[in-house]
Protein backbone atom coordinates (compact mmCIF):
# COMPACT_ATOMS: atom_id res chain seq x y z
CA UNK A 1 0.00 0.00 0.00
CA UNK A 2 1.18 3.02 -1.04
CA UNK A 3 0.61 6.43 1.21
CA UNK A 4 2.12 9.62 1.86
CA UNK A 5 1.84 10.87 5.98
CA UNK A 6 3.72 12.53 8.22
CA UNK A 7 4.24 14.56 12.14
CA UNK A 8 6.12 15.94 14.38
CA UNK A 9 5.67 14.78 17.71
CA UNK A 10 6.41 16.90 20.66
CA UNK A 11 5.63 17.58 24.67
CA UNK A 12 5.14 19.67 27.17
CA UNK A 13 8.79 18.93 29.15
CA UNK A 14 11.29 16.33 28.54
CA UNK A 15 10.56 12.71 29.61
CA UNK A 16 7.29 12.64 29.47
CA UNK A 17 6.76 10.14 26.82
CA UNK A 18 7.68 11.51 23.53
CA UNK A 19 9.40 8.71 22.24
CA UNK A 20 6.74 5.84 23.65
CA UNK A 21 4.07 7.62 21.44
CA UNK A 22 6.30 8.15 18.18
CA UNK A 23 7.13 4.30 18.74
CA UNK A 24 3.31 3.60 19.35
CA UNK A 25 2.62 5.36 16.40
CA UNK A 26 5.36 3.62 13.93
CA UNK A 27 3.64 -0.08 15.59
CA UNK A 28 -0.10 1.58 14.18
CA UNK A 29 1.29 2.29 11.16
CA UNK A 30 2.83 -0.82 10.57
CA UNK A 31 -0.22 -2.13 11.80
CA UNK A 32 -1.70 -0.80 8.59
CA UNK A 33 0.86 -1.94 6.54
CA UNK A 34 2.62 0.97 5.82
CA UNK A 35 6.53 1.24 5.09
CA UNK A 36 7.79 4.20 7.92
CA UNK A 37 11.01 5.51 8.89
CA UNK A 38 11.27 7.43 12.09
CA UNK A 39 13.81 10.44 13.03
CA UNK A 40 14.77 11.88 15.93
CA UNK A 41 17.08 14.81 14.14
CA UNK A 42 18.21 15.67 17.48
CA UNK A 43 19.34 13.26 20.46
CA UNK A 44 21.20 14.83 23.09
CA UNK A 45 23.28 12.18 25.89
CA UNK A 46 24.60 8.97 23.87
CA UNK A 47 27.01 5.73 24.95
CA UNK A 48 30.03 4.57 23.27
CA UNK A 49 28.75 0.34 22.44
CA UNK A 50 29.15 -1.99 20.00
CA UNK A 51 31.67 0.64 17.96
CA UNK A 52 29.24 3.63 17.72
CA UNK A 53 27.62 5.66 19.85
CA UNK A 54 24.40 5.29 20.74
CA UNK A 55 21.37 7.01 21.98
CA UNK A 56 18.38 5.52 23.79
CA UNK A 57 15.74 7.09 22.28
CA UNK A 58 16.88 7.16 18.84
CA UNK A 59 17.75 3.37 19.23
CA UNK A 60 14.07 3.14 20.18
CA UNK A 61 12.55 5.03 17.17
CA UNK A 62 15.05 2.62 14.68
CA UNK A 63 13.88 -0.20 16.36
CA UNK A 64 10.33 0.39 16.00
CA UNK A 65 10.14 1.60 12.22
CA UNK A 66 9.51 0.04 9.59
CA UNK A 67 12.60 0.70 7.60
CA UNK A 68 16.11 0.64 8.10
CA UNK A 69 18.29 3.92 7.86
CA UNK A 70 21.69 5.10 8.42
CA UNK A 71 21.47 6.90 11.55
CA UNK A 72 22.94 10.36 9.60
CA UNK A 73 20.09 10.63 8.24
CA UNK A 74 17.52 9.47 11.03
CA UNK A 75 19.65 11.44 13.74
CA UNK A 76 22.25 13.98 12.13
CA UNK A 77 23.20 15.08 15.30
CA UNK A 78 23.90 13.10 18.05
CA UNK A 79 25.02 14.59 21.04
CA UNK A 80 27.37 13.24 23.29
CA UNK A 81 25.94 14.95 26.72
CA UNK A 82 23.12 14.52 27.96
CA UNK A 83 22.18 18.42 28.19
CA UNK A 84 20.33 21.16 26.44
CA UNK A 85 21.20 20.85 22.88
CA UNK A 86 22.70 24.10 22.40
CA UNK A 87 24.89 23.38 25.21
CA UNK A 88 25.96 20.03 24.17
CA UNK A 89 26.65 20.54 20.68
CA UNK A 90 28.97 23.83 21.96
CA UNK A 91 31.14 21.36 23.76
CA UNK A 92 31.52 19.38 20.42
CA UNK A 93 32.23 22.05 18.42
CA UNK A 94 28.98 21.25 16.55
CA UNK A 95 26.50 23.95 14.68
CA UNK A 96 23.17 22.70 14.80
CA UNK A 97 22.19 23.35 11.24
CA UNK A 98 17.83 23.10 10.24
CA UNK A 99 19.07 23.31 6.97
CA UNK A 100 20.73 20.09 7.13
CA UNK A 101 18.22 18.34 9.28
CA UNK A 102 15.54 19.30 6.31
CA UNK A 103 17.78 17.71 3.99
CA UNK A 104 17.96 14.53 5.62
CA UNK A 105 13.99 14.99 6.18
CA UNK A 106 13.59 15.49 2.36
CA UNK A 107 15.68 11.79 1.78
CA UNK A 108 14.33 9.73 4.43
CA UNK A 109 10.67 11.14 3.15
CA UNK A 110 11.40 9.58 -0.25
CA UNK A 111 12.83 5.85 1.26
CA UNK A 112 9.46 6.15 3.34
CA UNK A 113 5.36 6.00 3.15
CA UNK A 114 5.40 7.83 6.46
CA UNK A 115 8.06 9.32 8.79
CA UNK A 116 7.53 10.31 12.14
CA UNK A 117 9.71 12.94 13.63
CA UNK A 118 10.08 13.23 17.29
CA UNK A 119 11.24 16.74 18.67
CA UNK A 120 13.79 16.94 21.45
CA UNK A 121 12.82 18.38 25.08
CA UNK A 122 9.73 20.73 24.92
CA UNK A 123 8.44 22.68 21.53
CA UNK A 124 10.79 25.71 22.57
CA UNK A 125 14.06 24.24 23.15
CA UNK A 126 17.05 26.15 21.76
CA UNK A 127 19.17 24.34 19.59
CA UNK A 128 21.74 27.20 19.02
CA UNK A 129 21.71 30.97 19.29
CA UNK A 130 19.71 31.45 16.48
CA UNK A 131 17.16 28.71 16.30
CA UNK A 132 14.99 25.90 18.52
CA UNK A 133 12.98 22.90 18.12
CA UNK A 134 9.96 25.39 16.92
CA UNK A 135 11.95 27.20 14.00
CA UNK A 136 12.83 23.44 13.15
CA UNK A 137 8.62 22.35 13.32
CA UNK A 138 8.16 25.67 11.61
CA UNK A 139 10.59 24.68 8.36
CA UNK A 140 9.16 20.79 8.40
CA UNK A 141 6.00 21.69 8.47
CA UNK A 142 4.18 18.93 9.75
CA UNK A 143 1.11 18.23 11.36
CA UNK A 144 1.93 18.18 14.84
CA UNK A 145 0.61 15.47 17.15
CA UNK A 146 1.06 17.07 21.67
CA UNK A 147 1.96 14.54 24.18
CA UNK A 148 0.85 15.67 27.43
CA UNK A 149 2.73 14.21 30.67
CA UNK A 150 0.00 13.95 32.78
CA UNK A 151 1.21 15.49 36.18
CA UNK A 152 0.70 18.48 38.49
CA UNK A 153 1.73 21.63 36.52
CA UNK A 154 0.57 19.71 32.78
CA UNK A 155 -2.73 22.12 32.37
CA UNK A 156 -0.28 25.55 31.86
CA UNK A 157 2.30 23.52 30.37
CA UNK A 158 -0.23 22.39 28.24
CA UNK A 159 -2.17 24.93 26.94
CA UNK A 160 1.25 27.42 26.84
CA UNK A 161 2.73 24.96 24.17
CA UNK A 162 -0.62 24.57 22.03
CA UNK A 163 -0.14 28.59 21.86
CA UNK A 164 3.30 28.54 20.48
CA UNK A 165 2.19 25.56 18.16
CA UNK A 166 -0.61 28.06 16.93
CA UNK A 167 1.84 31.34 16.96
CA UNK A 168 4.41 29.20 14.19
CA UNK A 169 1.23 28.69 11.96
CA UNK A 170 0.87 24.50 12.42
CA UNK A 171 -1.87 22.62 13.26
CA UNK A 172 -2.15 20.98 15.82
CA UNK A 173 -3.29 17.49 15.23
CA UNK A 174 -4.49 15.28 17.89
CA UNK A 175 -2.76 15.27 21.73
CA UNK A 176 -1.89 12.43 23.57
CA UNK A 177 -2.56 12.31 27.59
CA UNK A 178 0.75 10.26 29.34
CA UNK A 179 0.20 9.02 32.56
CA UNK A 180 3.37 9.98 34.40
CA UNK A 181 2.56 10.59 37.68
CA UNK A 182 0.43 7.68 38.62
CA UNK A 183 -0.23 9.71 42.07
CA UNK A 184 -1.47 12.49 40.40
CA UNK A 185 -5.23 13.78 41.50
CA UNK A 186 -8.29 14.81 39.60
CA UNK A 187 -5.99 12.74 36.54
CA UNK A 188 -9.89 12.47 34.54
CA UNK A 189 -10.97 15.66 35.55
CA UNK A 190 -7.56 17.25 34.43
CA UNK A 191 -7.57 15.10 31.30
CA UNK A 192 -11.18 16.98 30.69
CA UNK A 193 -9.95 19.87 30.93
CA UNK A 194 -7.62 19.79 28.19
CA UNK A 195 -10.18 18.30 26.04
CA UNK A 196 -12.37 21.22 26.43
CA UNK A 197 -9.57 23.58 26.05
CA UNK A 198 -7.25 22.46 23.53
CA UNK A 199 -8.40 23.00 19.79
CA UNK A 200 -7.38 19.50 18.39
CA UNK A 201 -8.80 15.59 19.38
CA UNK A 202 -7.71 13.31 22.32
CA UNK A 203 -5.61 10.80 20.41
CA UNK A 204 -6.04 8.68 23.72
CA UNK A 205 -4.41 8.24 27.42
CA UNK A 206 -2.30 6.15 27.96
CA UNK A 207 -1.69 4.86 31.59
CA UNK A 208 1.27 3.88 33.44
CA UNK A 209 2.19 0.67 31.79
CA UNK A 210 4.25 -2.05 34.13
CA UNK A 211 6.55 -2.46 30.98
CA UNK A 212 6.43 0.77 28.29
CA UNK A 213 6.06 -1.48 25.09
CA UNK A 214 4.90 0.28 21.76
CA UNK A 215 2.17 -2.32 20.97
CA UNK A 216 0.32 -1.90 24.60
CA UNK A 217 0.96 2.24 24.46
CA UNK A 218 -0.56 1.66 20.97
CA UNK A 219 -3.69 -0.20 22.23
CA UNK A 220 -4.73 3.02 24.66
CA UNK A 221 -4.59 4.83 21.20
CA UNK A 222 -6.40 5.70 18.51
CA UNK A 223 -4.52 7.81 15.94
CA UNK A 224 -7.61 7.05 12.76
CA UNK A 225 -8.13 11.00 13.10
CA UNK A 226 -4.86 12.53 12.24
CA UNK A 227 -4.51 14.05 8.87
CA UNK A 228 -3.21 11.76 5.90
CA UNK A 229 -3.86 8.93 8.36
CA UNK A 230 -3.34 5.66 6.02
CA UNK A 231 -6.10 3.39 5.87
CA UNK A 232 -5.95 -0.30 4.76
CA UNK A 233 -7.45 -1.10 1.03
CA UNK A 234 -11.29 -1.67 1.05
CA UNK A 235 -11.44 0.47 4.44
CA UNK A 236 -13.75 3.44 4.60
CA UNK A 237 -12.48 6.74 6.09
CA UNK A 238 -15.41 8.13 8.80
Amino acid sequence: MSTRFGCFITGTDTEIGKTLVSCALLHALARQGVRAAAMKPVAAGAEWRDGAWHNEDADLLAAAAGIALPVELTTPYLLRDAAAPHIAAAQEGIAIDIAHILDCYGRVASAADAVVVEGVGGFRVPLSAQADTADLAQQLRLPVVLVVGMRLGCLNHALLTADAIAARGLALAGWVANVVDPGMRYGVDNVEALSARLPAPLLGTIPRLSSPLPALAADHLDFSSLPGWPRRPGTVSP
